[in-house]
């Protein structure tokens, strides 16, 4: 039984590529994402990422983010925070700021598990662009470069995704090199 139960899991492995219990660990920000934790348990090791996990604090959305989801999460770095305009970020941090940024996070976050692969076949269908709708009701644009993907927003920013497939117990973090801005 053991030698057919490794036969199947290795047949698995060559017809779809990956075996769905063998997801690999990625780096990100000089820590192992394990795809046995969700995003938040991930995400606050990340040296990448203490803005982000700093807005999310903030924002109130801890818990959200710990949920089951699923969820894809592009995720910008802390250099991507870095090219907002002075000032941005910490007053986003501030009380009273707390729902623009819960609107600016959530605006990252599509509902369900979308890996690279899956947004290059709605890429395809799409004939070269996919519309992705996001937790807070706007709409990010997925599209091709060559090999890369990127990201925009509704006013036309781009964010290129520079780390794709971390994934989590709760879905997948896509990485990115800016900020995504809804219409205000």
């Amino acid at each position: 039984m053991k030698t057919r139960n490794i036969l199947t899991a290795a047949v698995f492995t060559l017809v779809f590529g990956v075996s769905s219990f063998a997801q690999k660990t990625v780096m990100v920000g000089g820590a192992a994402m394990y795809p046995t934790k969700n995003i938040i348990e991930n995400a606050v090791n990340s040296k990448d990422h203490t803005t982000l996990v700093a807005a999310v604090q903030a924002a109130d959305l801890v818990e959200t983010l710990q949920g089951k989801g699923p969820f894809t999460v592009f995720a910008p770095t802390n250099a991507a925070f870095e090219k907002l305009p002075d000032g941005t970020v910490s007053t986003l941090l501030q009380p009273e700021n707390k729902k623009m940024l819960q609107g600016i996070l959530t605006y990252h976050v599509v509902s369900g598990k979308m890996n690279a692969m899956d947004i290059a076949k709605a890429i395809k269908m799409g004939k070269g662009k996919a519309m992705l709708s996001t937790v807070s009701g706007g709409t990010l644009t997925a599209w091709m470069d060559g090999k890369d993907l990127y990201i925009s927003d509704e006013s036309g920013n781009k964010a290129k995704v520079t780390i794709a497939d971390v994934n989590q117990s709760n879905g997948v973090i896509h990485v990115i090199d800016t900020v995504l801005l809804p219409k205000s």
